[in-house]
């Protein structure tokens, strides 16, 4: 079987015109085909070839017999189109080179039917200008190559559908615009060519999807920006090409999410500023070249132009009119093996002694040709053949920087200036500038003068001030003068700007109500620069008790304060205050929380002898403060000499009660949202006697004889001890206080001081003591009235809102439990 048909067919000899079928027609399983040179006019099934053999055209009925062929190459012929039929069904066709013909156009589909088997297409110069959506669908393809054609722009998706692509090739077509997406679908792409086009700046959104991206040539294109953040999509670059553009600067950041990237190629830019970190992150770099670039004042500058370079092992810095090296400029690079550098304007004075020996220790003296231009005794001399001796500060033609611009604040719409002062005993030509950042300022307005030092005629001082007219936010950053002649530059620290503006409020916080339970939403915002802090503060502190039950939220990007579920206790006075450097200001709003009215404790039936006194209780809890009435029978209560309230009415005291005050009492409690009631049936029975003896018809003689012998033993039983007790409290405190909480307070200093309760009112009581030892409680009337008959101990009874117990020991050993505000009375 023949499997490989080579025609090698030179231009001028071999006449070859005619091909028999006989020759190859059954050659089914023919691999390669290569015709080459001579131009065929048509590839027929019986392959007629005239003259030059001009291939013009490819049809399909002549290639169907080959299904083995794996390689068909038909460079340098004359193809102008590929119909979508061309390429019949159950080709096996791998590798197809169709370069140096004369394609314009590619129809959607042409390539479809090899879409099984082809690995290779090449069309490189071909008359392309146009690459439509998913043009190729062809998932097997690894390599496509569209070199020197006519391709300008590249629309998203263009490549989708080629799935295994591992290298693209897209040299000089002048391509001047990727769009966003322009290689989304070749996720598995390990190369990609796109040298001498016209790109001018490098952005993530042409690079999205170029996850497995590991070679970018980018050389000889006219790019002179790279976008923030243009890397992210591209975290397994390993060599990236750059040589031959307009780069200027390399930003902080310009080179973030390459930290797996190990060449790098700047060379023949224009590079003349290097941002402080523009390297930071590139700790596998190994080769890093910058030559023919204008860096000189870089390693003038600042000793950390190359910080972040561990790994560095060859740096190239050839062609950039270095005149001056700060001492700890390559100090960071650990691994530099290879260091290439020329220069003839070293300033050969005391700050440059480091370098020969340096460059020496390293073994870089034959990769570095480094000669001095001053002084004059050592001009033209190799900074190694020098001796030490002679690296001297003897004079300093190169200007030194003896005033320092100040770091200023200022505040928005005012003028600044900064000043900055440089001696030098050279007379060449001195030029001033001022950078922002690392940007020169080429329209500021700047005032220079010099003068002769008066303690040295021979030495002038220069100064340079710049004057910043009604300073804006833009006009933040850092400033740095710098002070050029013919033997090098020098550069001021670096003075600090900042434009300060007192925080102004844009939403103000407003007096809220609202009902328990709803949410709380109060807002808050500020401008200032620089951009004012946002805090809250409750009745002037921070202590919030929605907070400690985390129902407090605060959403700073929304500029909202939330309280959720809201309670009574959430109530106050809530301060939004607002702070910068430049000052504070504040705003208050104030949150008032409805409640309907309820009962604190529920109302208890009650019986009570003629004559008697009683204390119906209602104490109501609500915002605002419920109003409470008294009904009887569900009439208004008729309000005898009898009948006294509390403050608030919240306890009504019937004294000498009869037997028409028993029946049905209601509390009705009634605010703006709405009204309760409460309901206690006050039963009236004939006396306290009666009382007695009812309740003994329900016991037994014998029990009442056994309780009367018990009472007594411990009646005895305790006059001792109270004898005993009486002896050692003597000298003790007359009165004492003590509540729940086990917290001592002064006699006179009422409990609600240290409970957590909210004080409702105060009133003045007494104990009334009778000789059967049944306690009662009388109140002191209006009129100063009072009963008089039996033993009383007074005290002063606060009423809580919140239940507290609080024991009360008096001079008379009575105790004695109050209605009111629950106070246990028991007898000593």
């Amino acid at each position: 079987w023949v499997t490989v048909i080579a025609i090698f067919l030179l231009s001028g000899t071999n006449p070859l015109y005619w091909l028999t079928p006989t020759e190859i027609q059954y050659n089914a399983n023919v691999h390669f085909m290569y015709i080459s040179l001579q131009k065929l006019y048509l590839l027929n099934y019986i392959f007629h070839f005239r003259h030059h053999n001009k291939i013009r055209s490819i049809e399909a009925n002549h290639l169907k017999l080959y299904k083995s062929l794996e390689t068909l190459d038909l460079t340098n012929n004359e193809i102008t189109e590929i119909r979508n039929n061309c390429f019949t069904q159950g080709l096996k066709i791998k590798d197809l080179y169709l370069g140096n013909n004369r394609l314009s156009t590619l129809e959607l589909g042409t390539f479809d039917n090899l879409s099984d088997s082809l690995q290779i297409l090449r069309l490189s110069k071909n008359r392309i200008a146009h690459l439509p959506a998913k043009a190729f669908k062809l998932p097997h393809l690894i390599q496509l190559e569209l070199n020197r054609n006519r391709i300008r722009l590249i629309d998203g998706l263009t490549f989708h559908g080629l799935d295994s692509l591992e290298v693209l090739k897209l040299q000089r077509n002048n391509i001047s615009k990727l769009m966003d997406g322009a290689f989304w679908g070749v996720a598995r792409m390990q190369v990609l060519h796109l040298d001498n086009n016209n790109l001018n700046e490098v952005t993530s959104g042409w690079l999205y999807g170029l996850s497995s991206l590991q070679q970018l040539f980018l050389s000889y294109n006219s790019v002179s920006r790279i976008n923030p953040n243009a890397w992210g999509f591209c975290q397994k670059l390993t060599e990236l090409n750059l040589s031959y553009n307009n780069l200027m600067r390399l930003d902080e950041g310009s080179l973030a999410g390459l930290s797996g990237l190990q060449i790098l190629r700047l060379s023949h830019n224009t590079i003349s500023h290097v941002a402080e970190g523009a390297f930071k992150g590139l700790k596998n770099l190994r080769t890093l070249e910058l030559d023919n670039n204008e860096i000189s004042g870089i390693i003038e500058d600042t000793n950390g132009a190359f910080a972040g370079l561990d790994s560095l092992s060859k740096l190239n810095l050839g062609n950039n009119m270095i005149r001056s090296i700060q001492g700890e400029a390559f100090a960071k690079m650990k691994n530099l093996k290879e260091l290439y550098m020329n220069s003839d304007s070293f300033l050969c004075d005391c700050q440059l002694k480091w370098l020969p020996h340096w460059l020496s220790g390293r073994g870089f003296q034959a990769s570095v040709d480094a000669t001095c231009a001053h002084p004059e005794s050592l001009k033209s001399k190799s900074i190694f053949s020098v001796p030490a001796e002679s690296f001297v500060c003897d004079d300093f033609p190169k200007p030194q920087i003896i005033v320092q611009p100040a770091t200023t604040m200022a505040v928005l719409g005012k003028d600044i200036r900064f000043i900055c002062s440089a001696a030098s005993s050279s007379d060449s030509p001195m030029t001033f500038a001022w950078k922002k950042g690392h940007e020169i300022l080429h329209d500021a307005e700047i005032e220079n003068f010099a003068h002769v030092r008066a303690k040295d005629g021979e030495v002038m001082e220069y100064t340079t001030i710049l004057h910043l007219r009604a300073v804006q936010f833009t006009d933040e950053g850092r400033y740095q003068c710098m002070i050029t002649n013919n033997f090098g530059s020098t550069y001021s620290t670096r003075a600090k700007l900042t434009v300060n503006v007192l925080p102004s409020f844009v939403k103000i916080p407003r007096d809220l109500t609202i009902r328990t339970g709803a949410n709380a939403r109060l807002e808050c915002a500020a401008t200032g620069h620089p951009a004012p802090q946002i805090a809250w503060q409750k009745d002037g502190g921070t202590d919030f008790p929605a907070a400690r039950e985390r129902r407090m939220h605060v959403m700073p990007e929304d500029d909202v304060f939330f309280i959720v579920d809201v309670k009574t206790e959430d109530m106050g006075v809530y301060s939004c205050t607002a702070q910068n450097i430049a000052g504070t200001i504040s705003a208050n709003a104030s949150l008032t929380v409805l409640e309907t009215p309820s009962l604190v404790y529920p109302l208890e039936d009650q019986t009570v002898a003629i004559g008697e006194t009683v204390a119906l209780q209602c104490m109501a809890s609500g915002s605002p403060s419920p109003r409470i009435t008294w009904l009887k029978s569900d009439e208004p209560l008729v309000v005898t000499e009898r009948h006294h309230f509390t403050p608030g009415n919240q306890l009504l005291i019937i004294r000498n009660v009869v037997s028409n005050d028993g029946g049905k009492y209601t509390c009705e409690m009634s605010n703006t949202l709405g009204t309760e009631r409460a309901y206690s049936h006050l039963n009236i029975i004939q006396s306290a006697s009666c009382a007695m003896g009812h309740g003994k018809k329900d016991g037994t003689m014998t029990v009442g004889i056994v309780i009367i012998a018990v009472v007594c033993s411990i009646v005895v039983t305790s006059l001792v001890w109270v004898c005993i007790i009486y002896q050692t409290r003597k000298k003790s405190e007359e009165y004492s206080v003590t509540n729940t909480d086990e917290t001592i307070v002064p006699p006179d200093v009422p409990s609600y001081l240290s409970s957590q309760g909210t004080l409702s009112e105060r009133q003045e009581a007494c104990v009334k003591v009778d000789s059967v030892s049944n306690l009662q409680l009388a109140v002191t009337i209006p009129n100063g009235h009072m009963e008089r008959n039996g033993m009383y101990a007074c005290y002063r009874c606060i009423l809580f809102k919140k239940r507290k117990t609080i024991i009360f020991s008096t001079k008379s050993s009575q105790i004695v439990q109050s209605p009111a505000c629950d106070i246990r009375i028991n007898n000593m």
